[in-house]
Protein backbone atom coordinates (compact mmCIF):
# COMPACT_ATOMS: atom_id res chain seq x y z
CA UNK A 1 0.00 0.00 0.00
CA UNK A 2 1.16 3.48 -0.76
CA UNK A 3 1.15 6.07 1.27
CA UNK A 4 1.05 9.98 0.54
CA UNK A 5 0.74 11.59 4.13
CA UNK A 6 0.72 14.87 3.44
CA UNK A 7 -1.77 17.78 3.44
CA UNK A 8 -3.24 18.53 -0.06
CA UNK A 9 -5.59 21.58 1.02
CA UNK A 10 -6.04 23.54 4.25
CA UNK A 11 -8.48 25.97 4.94
CA UNK A 12 -9.22 28.51 7.89
CA UNK A 13 -12.25 28.47 9.54
CA UNK A 14 -12.90 32.58 8.16
CA UNK A 15 -15.68 32.79 10.97
CA UNK A 16 -13.09 32.83 13.40
CA UNK A 17 -10.59 35.11 11.79
CA UNK A 18 -12.00 38.91 13.15
CA UNK A 19 -9.17 41.10 11.73
CA UNK A 20 -6.08 41.32 9.82
CA UNK A 21 -3.86 43.64 7.57
CA UNK A 22 -2.03 43.15 4.92
CA UNK A 23 1.11 42.12 6.35
CA UNK A 24 -0.85 39.28 8.54
CA UNK A 25 -2.92 38.28 4.60
CA UNK A 26 0.39 38.06 3.40
CA UNK A 27 1.83 35.64 6.03
CA UNK A 28 -1.37 33.62 5.72
CA UNK A 29 -0.78 33.24 2.11
CA UNK A 30 3.14 32.62 2.22
CA UNK A 31 2.61 29.72 4.83
CA UNK A 32 -0.58 28.23 3.31
CA UNK A 33 1.64 28.39 -0.04
CA UNK A 34 4.95 26.35 1.84
CA UNK A 35 2.96 24.30 3.43
CA UNK A 36 1.16 22.56 0.34
CA UNK A 37 4.36 22.83 -0.87
CA UNK A 38 6.14 20.55 0.89
CA UNK A 39 4.80 19.17 3.88
CA UNK A 40 4.31 15.88 6.26
CA UNK A 41 1.01 14.75 7.99
CA UNK A 42 0.27 11.43 9.70
CA UNK A 43 -3.00 11.16 11.69
CA UNK A 44 -2.47 8.62 13.99
CA UNK A 45 -5.87 7.12 13.86
CA UNK A 46 -6.89 7.96 10.14
CA UNK A 47 -4.00 5.50 9.38
CA UNK A 48 -4.60 3.13 11.92
CA UNK A 49 -7.79 2.61 9.65
CA UNK A 50 -6.02 2.41 6.32
CA UNK A 51 -6.17 5.76 5.10
CA UNK A 52 -2.89 7.21 3.71
CA UNK A 53 -3.61 10.28 2.52
CA UNK A 54 -3.32 13.28 1.68
CA UNK A 55 -5.86 14.79 3.59
CA UNK A 56 -7.71 18.43 3.12
CA UNK A 57 -7.23 19.99 6.97
CA UNK A 58 -9.94 22.57 8.19
CA UNK A 59 -8.28 24.66 11.23
CA UNK A 60 -10.70 27.09 13.26
CA UNK A 61 -10.73 28.23 16.51
CA UNK A 62 -13.70 27.73 18.95
CA UNK A 63 -13.81 28.89 23.28
CA UNK A 64 -10.19 29.25 22.80
CA UNK A 65 -9.24 25.58 21.32
CA UNK A 66 -7.83 25.14 18.21
CA UNK A 67 -10.32 22.67 16.07
CA UNK A 68 -8.49 20.08 13.34
CA UNK A 69 -10.73 18.45 10.95
CA UNK A 70 -9.18 16.09 8.68
CA UNK A 71 -11.13 14.85 5.30
CA UNK A 72 -9.45 12.54 2.81
CA UNK A 73 -9.33 14.20 -0.89
CA UNK A 74 -12.63 12.72 -1.69
CA UNK A 75 -14.11 14.82 1.33
CA UNK A 76 -15.15 12.31 3.39
CA UNK A 77 -14.67 13.00 7.19
CA UNK A 78 -11.31 10.90 8.39
CA UNK A 79 -11.07 12.69 12.21
CA UNK A 80 -11.33 15.86 13.80
CA UNK A 81 -9.90 17.20 17.20
CA UNK A 82 -9.48 20.07 19.74
CA UNK A 83 -6.77 20.73 20.67
CA UNK A 84 -6.10 23.19 23.71
CA UNK A 85 -4.75 26.38 22.96
CA UNK A 86 -3.62 28.01 26.48
CA UNK A 87 0.12 26.96 26.05
CA UNK A 88 0.37 28.88 23.26
CA UNK A 89 -0.93 31.90 24.28
CA UNK A 90 1.98 33.90 25.59
CA UNK A 91 3.71 32.74 22.50
CA UNK A 92 1.82 33.62 20.07
CA UNK A 93 1.65 37.28 21.77
CA UNK A 94 5.43 37.40 22.06
CA UNK A 95 5.27 36.52 18.07
CA UNK A 96 2.53 39.08 17.72
CA UNK A 97 4.62 41.80 19.24
CA UNK A 98 7.90 40.83 17.57
CA UNK A 99 6.09 40.54 14.39
CA UNK A 100 5.50 44.28 14.84
CA UNK A 101 8.67 45.24 15.18
CA UNK A 102 9.90 43.42 12.43
CA UNK A 103 7.37 44.97 9.91
CA UNK A 104 7.93 48.32 11.35
CA UNK A 105 12.01 47.40 11.03
CA UNK A 106 11.41 46.74 7.38
CA UNK A 107 9.70 50.42 6.78
CA UNK A 108 12.97 52.69 8.89
CA UNK A 109 15.38 50.72 10.59
CA UNK A 110 18.88 49.12 9.15
CA UNK A 111 19.73 46.01 7.76
CA UNK A 112 21.61 44.66 10.51
CA UNK A 113 18.96 45.82 12.98
CA UNK A 114 16.31 44.08 10.73
CA UNK A 115 18.64 40.83 11.08
CA UNK A 116 18.34 41.09 14.78
CA UNK A 117 14.72 41.38 14.68
CA UNK A 118 14.38 38.62 12.56
CA UNK A 119 16.79 36.34 14.13
CA UNK A 120 14.41 36.75 17.44
CA UNK A 121 11.47 36.50 15.63
CA UNK A 122 12.69 32.75 13.89
CA UNK A 123 14.29 31.95 17.60
CA UNK A 124 10.36 32.27 18.80
CA UNK A 125 8.47 30.50 15.65
CA UNK A 126 11.27 27.62 16.24
CA UNK A 127 10.34 27.18 19.73
CA UNK A 128 6.33 27.28 19.01
CA UNK A 129 6.64 24.56 16.44
CA UNK A 130 8.88 22.17 18.86
CA UNK A 131 5.78 22.91 21.36
CA UNK A 132 2.81 21.86 18.55
CA UNK A 133 4.86 19.33 17.63
CA UNK A 134 4.53 17.93 20.91
CA UNK A 135 1.36 18.92 21.29
CA UNK A 136 0.17 17.31 18.24
CA UNK A 137 2.08 14.12 18.87
CA UNK A 138 -0.78 11.51 20.45
CA UNK A 139 -3.12 12.65 17.00
CA UNK A 140 -0.84 13.66 14.53
CA UNK A 141 2.56 13.39 13.19
CA UNK A 142 3.83 16.49 11.71
CA UNK A 143 7.84 17.08 10.81
CA UNK A 144 9.23 20.38 11.89
CA UNK A 145 8.59 22.65 9.01
CA UNK A 146 4.87 21.48 8.95
CA UNK A 147 4.77 22.78 12.49
CA UNK A 148 6.26 25.87 11.60
CA UNK A 149 3.91 26.65 8.91
CA UNK A 150 0.70 25.44 10.90
CA UNK A 151 2.09 27.10 13.78
CA UNK A 152 1.66 30.64 11.98
CA UNK A 153 -1.62 30.15 10.30
CA UNK A 154 -2.85 29.54 14.37
CA UNK A 155 -1.84 32.89 15.15
CA UNK A 156 -3.63 34.18 12.17
CA UNK A 157 -6.49 32.71 14.05
CA UNK A 158 -6.14 34.89 16.84
CA UNK A 159 -5.77 37.86 15.46
CA UNK A 160 -8.32 40.24 17.21
CA UNK A 161 -8.67 43.90 15.95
Amino acid sequence: MTSDYRIADIKLDERTILWRNADIEQERRVAIFDLLEGNSFQPLTAAEHGYHGPYKVMLGVEEGRLTVGINAQDDHALESFILPLAPFRRTVRDYFAICDSYYQAIRQASPQQIETIDMARRAIHNDAAEVLQDRLATKVTVDFDTARRLFTLICVLHIRG
